[in-house]
């Protein structure tokens, strides 16, 4: 309830981060209905059509092969947006659980929790991302599955930190006393001092997630074409780029960047008001 409240009166002081929230609501909204309202095929081909810069009609122009790239664009928005949010789902479950059996039980729970955090720290991330997606096969779920992995160590160790700071603290040993066992005190006393730090980590990596995937597909390791995808389509589009068609991926391109700059924006929000918050 006092985060709700917090977060109540930070928006209503926070213009911009209201501003920033609304606008990621009408994009999720855009990519589950946008889709179902589109009236031309993302896949359709039309050479006659093929590198028409924007006007009325066409608003962000057409392709190497005549698709509307604004169709395409809604349609990436979906399955950019679904990797994401899977990706940021399995890590903040993963994450969590590492974090909070490490913070809470300490000793060589902790050390082994957090030897699997560092290895995965060890290695550049999306380098890392990489190599699994390419042990594995370019496929959506291994997209999702490399993304998720390479961010677990920042919720385990958002969790730890949050868990390993209160783990002493009077609540917690009243629950104790009360007849909790350990699991019951970790997840209804312990947990739930996390969340709001994990609600600024989600608006954070979610933006990371999209960017990933988008990049994993610019080098021919994601999304296989025709599929629409941001990086992708930005990929397709650059070599327009020095013979004048801009649009191909100027357009796509920044689609991904306000999206993934207002996720960033809406957490450094939330953060000041989690500070403001704690302060009190």
């Amino acid at each position: 309830m006092a985060f709700a409240e917090a977060l109540r009166d930070g928006f209503r002081r926070d213009p911009l981060t209201t501003a920033t929230a609304g606008f990621l609501a009408a994009f999720c909204l855009l990519a589950l209905v946008g889709p179902s309202l589109a009236v031309q095929d993302p896949l359709a081909t039309d050479a006659a059509r093929s590198l028409r810069p924007p006007m009325w009609q066409i608003p962000c122009g057409t392709d190497q092969v005549g698709r509307d790239i604004c169709t395409r664009i809604i349609y990436a928005a979906r399955l950019d947006l679904f990797i994401a949010i899977s990706a940021v789902a399995i890590a903040l479950v993963v994450g969590s659980a590492l974090g909070s059996f490490a913070g809470y039980f300490g000793g060589w729970v902790d050390r082994i929790a957090m030897w699997v955090v560092d290895t995965i720290m060890a290695f550049p991330l999306f380098i890392l991302a990489m190599g699994i997606v390419a042990a594995l096969g370019s496929s959506m779920e291994n997209i999702i599955y490399a993304t998720a992995i390479v961010n677990v160590p920042f919720y385990a160790r958002t969790v730890r930190a949050e868990i390993n700071q209160r783990r002493e603290a009077g609540f917690v040993e009243a629950a104790r006393i009360a007849g909790n066992g350990p699991l019951r005190v970790l997840a209804y006393h312990l947990f739930p001092t996390a969340i709001p730090q994990l609600a600024v980590q989600m608006t954070l990596t979610m933006g990371w997630a999209m960017l990933n995937a988008a990049s994993l597909s610019f080098i021919g390791l994601g999304i296989r074409p025709p599929t629409p995808e941001w990086g992708i389509m930005v990929a397709e589009g650059a070599s327009f780029i020095i013979t004048g068609e801009w649009w191909v991926a100027l357009f796509p391109g920044l689609a991904l960047v306000v999206v993934v700059l207002s996720l960033n924006l809406l957490g450094d929000g939330l953060r000041d008001m989690i500070d403001a918050r704690e302060r009190r």
